[in-house]
């Protein structure tokens, strides 16, 4: 809206303009503004004052990201009736976008059934109208919590920087022991991203730099090994290419990370079991607090993780495996994983080698995704954890599932079916929801704005639909290495 923007609404003119029922009626063309002024009675609608309030949230519209969306404008020449219709579309589409999402992200994913936000923005909307309060109405849309306004300011400042800034120079190839000034902000690209702890971010001691020691050059070869680089622990130009994640791909970002969340419902369940399928991570919240967090295995590109919620019912002892038939199964492999023939499946038996490790966590959802144990811990070292056919593996799963076990006050049951050889169910008292999330950008447990790569490529066409182009942004190579679910 290009109006003139004056600040606060009780400056200007309250009054509702007069305008014909039939005037409005000939401009409204658009089903859900011809709904709000039937719910209104056919009337003028934006005074002075609401139509600057109106102005001014959208100018603002950057610190939520949606600064590349546009929202409709008024044109000079419209009569009044235009104005006050073009000004309730806006009003309307920016108050959807910031309730509840400027995109639907069921028709994003095939399937999505994490429960959204669900504002009745028009109900809302037109109570603001009447009580003058339009600037407050905006205000409170979007989400509040503390994490969406971290990333809100990370957004900002990123949009705002030069596209050029932020960039590494590429210059001489860094070997281990070399001395280099570039290292600071290389280690610093490393700890924002997983790879390193950001305790062993070095100072600036000297124009030389800091030494490029053993420990940073391992977290080096993690970045190599995920991205498909020749892991020598070289910091090349192949190496600069991936590190150099500029301002510009930082708030391509946050602005879908923005989106993301204005999907979620602003009151999701106090006990809950998240998974960051972006970041490979679980959280665990029990009567609103986080208790417990751990690595996971997600599924990789071609065989993703869906975004879902699902309730957890049960836990799964010596869980046995119904191969599915997506997975092909080589006969050496067959034989050597012990695996039978059974209703036309194959079924590898219970033990430590069974792909689903110890203990599985049973889900009900038409995907058959479920969480589950593993019988190789070493690849949760991985940063890149985006490796499994679509399920999620858990890091120390029979700690987790004795965890749940105590709080559900099933615990000797559980202890029970663990001393059993065979394949043992213990139902929860009450299920736990899982919601399997995606957030490339996100805040961390130290409060700092955190990126991962978007492992599925699902951001583009959420940045699309923001009006964001492509991502320079490298993606991981972390594949399927296995044959587990």
């Amino acid at each position: 809206m290009n109006q003139t923007a004056v600040s606060g609404e009780s400056q200007l003119d309250t009054t509702s303009p007069s305008i014909a029922a039939d005037a409005l009626k000939a401009s409204a063309s658009d089903a859900q503004v011809k709904d709000f002024y039937e719910q209104t009675g056919w009337r003028g609608l934006w005074s002075a004052a609401g139509a600057s309030a109106l102005d001014q949230a959208i100018a603002s519209r950057k610190q939520n990201g949606l600064d590349r969306v546009e929202f409709g404008s008024i044109d000079a020449s419209m009569s009044p009736a235009e104005k006050d219709v073009a000004r309730t579309k806006a009003a309307l589409a920016y108050a959807t976008a910031l309730a509840n999402g400027a995109l639907d992200p069921a028709k994003l994913h095939d399937v999505y059934t994490i429960p959204k936000a669900d504002a009745d923005v028009a109900s809302g909307l037109a109570q603001a109208l009447q009580e003058n309060r339009v600037a407050a109405f905006f205000a409170g849309l979007a989400p509040q919590d503390d994490d969406y306004k971290r990333l809100s300011q990370a957004y900002v400042k990123y949009a705002g920087s030069n596209t050029s800034s932020g960039k590494i120079a590429a210059d001489d190839t860094i070997h281990p022991g070399d001395r280099d000034p570039r290292l600071v902000e290389i280690a610093t690209e490393l700890a924002a991203n997983g790879y390193l702890p950001k305790a062993d971010v070095p100072a600036a001691d000297n124009d030389q730099g800091p030494q490029y020691t053993a420990a940073l050059a391992e977290a080096v070869k993690k970045l190599q090994l995920d991205y498909g680089i020749k892991t020598d622990g070289l910091v090349g130009s192949d190496t600069l290419a991936v590190i150099n994640i500029g301002p510009a791909d930082k708030a391509r970002a946050l602005a879908v990370a923005l989106e993301r969340r204005r999907w979620l419902s602003r009151t999701p369940p106090a006990t809950r079991i998240d998974v960051n399928a972006a970041a490979a991570t679980l959280e665990y919240h029990r009567d609103g607090k986080l208790i417990d967090q751990r690595r996971v295995i997600v599924g990789e590109p071609g065989r993703e993780t869906p975004p879902l919620r699902s309730p957890l019912y049960r836990l799964v002892a010596n869980p046995t495996w119904t191969v599915p038939k997506s997975i092909s199964v080589s006969q050496s492999t067959i034989r050597a994983k012990n695996m039978h023939r059974e209703n036309g499946y194959l079924v590898q038996p219970s033990g430590p080698d069974n792909a689903l490790g110890l203990v599985k966590f049973d889900m009900q959802n038409d995907q058959q995704i479920y969480l589950h144990d593993t019988s190789d811990h070493a690849l949760f070292d991985r940063t890149q954890r985006s490796l499994s056919h679509g399920c999620v593996r858990v890091q120390d799963a029979l700690g987790f599932a004795k965890m749940i076990a105590e709080q559900e006050g099933i615990a000797s049951e559980w202890q029970q079916a663990r001393q059993s050889s065979d394949q043992t169910f213990v139902d929860l008292p009450k299920p736990i929801p899982v919601r399997l999330l995606y957030h490339n950008a996100f805040i961390n447990g130290d409060g700092d704005v955190t990126f991962r790569t978007d492992p599925y490529g699902w951001n583009d066409a959420v940045a699309k639909g923001l009006g964001f182009g492509g991502s320079s942004g490298k993606k991981a190579a972390a594949k399927n290495i296995d044959l587990g679910p």
